[in-house]
């Protein structure tokens, strides 16, 4: 795990007060220049996908998932978040990003339900 991810998943903790409760994935890129992702989310806890981003490429995204989850794309600038797009209760979304400067951007899922709930998730620069 590159250093900035491990200080994300280190916030993320603290955030959520157990590091039991998140799970981090680094957005691993496809020579087509794709990421996909399908699992579920248990009750309670977190999801977070995260990688550097090149301002000249944005990135297509959506999601969908089978009952609604809170959601968030956010970047760090020192002790700053920055949150490009957020929306509660949801069970899709859908957008371009464009970063404004190069570095790692994470898109999040929170699940506040007492069910585990199962996210679809498709990212393509």
């Amino acid at each position: 795990m590159r250093p900035s991810l491990a200080v994300a998943a280190v916030a993320l903790a603290l955030f959520s007060g157990q590091q039991a409760r998140a799970e981090l994935i680094e957005i691993q890129w496809s020579e087509a220049g794709r990421f996909e992702q399908g699992r579920p989310i248990e009750a309670g806890k977190f999801l977070e996908v995260c990688g550097k981003l090149d301002k000249a490429k944005p990135v297509t995204w959506q999601f969908s998932a089978e009952r609604a989850l809170n959601f968030n794309i956010h970047f760090h600038a020192g002790e700053k978040v920055t949150y490009p797009a957020k929306v509660e209760g949801a069970t899709s979304a859908a957008g371009l990003l464009t970063a404004a400067t190069e570095q790692d951007y994470c898109w999040m899922w929170s699940n506040k339900s007492k069910q585990a709930i199962e996210l679809k998730l498709s990212l393509s620069r």
